[in-house]
């Protein structure tokens, strides 16, 4: 097997709706995917000779990957008995940000697998990918998606016109898991019906290939109880207000938050502005199959 190499974006989340719980525990949620050209680059290599099991290199991140993971769940439903391999992750996205880093890393791996394996079931590695995590289904084609259920089920939306999002890390982390508890303590998920209601709004709104919802479309349910853990994420809100952004909002869970801006120049003006953060935030535009990220390694 020769060496594979994947591209892995990132993705924002649009506006996130969040109702009410299921009986897998997992919370019905509404929101746009849409990854964006901030990205891993992961490659598929024979593992060292002598070396039994698969392995993945990812420096700076510890413990156990996902992308780990994904290999195994793989070789479990294809029963792919091909050698070892190492699955080494260049990592540009930032971690524990809330933009699906690892869950991207999983899905590129997926994707890496199905071609040394030659298997070419996309329904089958949307599937193995649903139980790796909400966020990795979406990510084995990325594109924008209206993703519903608990971020499984997926509703494929026009490619949009290129638009800016500036993108502010946090020097801290937030759990998920501790988000979502802090939402149904602040009593924050909505109807079943309200959910309904919100994804055919947005299915109307963004069918055409809009860039943005309207903005009343573009609330994440889950900010205020991010905010309520990390109480200086409205401190960033507010400075990322401030430099003109046409919408703020935190993506998904946390603890990073976007600036939504309609031109890229505009997103990265506003990098600059707030350059003397740390981390320092960078512009970015959406990602598109065949897009390869300024900066990107070559494959």
């Amino acid at each position: 097997m020769s060496a594979l190499t994947e591209q892995a974006p990132a993705k924002v989340n649009l506006g996130l709706t969040l109702g009410p719980t299921r009986a897998d525990g997992r919370h019905e949620l509404v929101t746009v995917m849409q990854p964006v050209a901030l990205c891993d680059r992961v490659r598929l290599v024979p593992a060292a000779l002598g070396t039994r099991d698969d392995e993945v290199l990812c420096p700076g991140v510890d413990g156990e990957n996902l992308a780990l993971a994904a290999a195994r769940a793989f070789r479990g439903r294809t029963g792919w008995t091909g050698g070892a391999v190492r699955i080494e992750i260049d990592k540009r996205i930032p971690v524990a940000a809330g933009m699906a880093g690892g869950s991207a890393d999983a899905a590129a791996a997926l994707r890496l697998l199905a071609r040394a394996a030659g298997v070419r079931d996309d329904r089958l590695l949307r599937e193995i990918a649903a139980g790796l995590g909400a966020d990795v289904p979406a990510q084995v084609r990325p594109r924008r998606y209206l993703a519903t259920g608990a971020g499984e089920v997926l509703h494929a939306l026009p490619d949009p016109p290129p638009f800016g999002i500036l993108v502010v890390r946090s020097a801290r982390g937030l759990a998920t898991a501790d988000v979502f508890r802090e939402a149904d303590r602040l009593g924050l998920p909505r109807s079943g019906a309200a959910l309904e209601a919100r994804r055919a709004d947005l299915v109307a709104a963004l069918a055409a290939g809009s860039p943005l919802a309207p903005g009343d479309l573009l609330l994440n349910d889950l900010e205020p109880a991010a905010v309520s853990l990390l109480p200086e994420l409205q401190w960033t809100l507010d400075e990322v207000r401030g430099t003109g952004a046409d919408h703020t909002l935190v993506c998904g869970s946390g603890p990073t938050v976007v600036g939504l801006f309609a031109d890229v120049e505009r997103a990265r003006s506003a990098a600059v502005s707030l350059s003397g953060r740390d981390p320092r935030p960078v512009a970015v535009e959406p990602w598109y199959p065949g897009l390869a990220p300024e900066g990107d390694l070559p494959g």
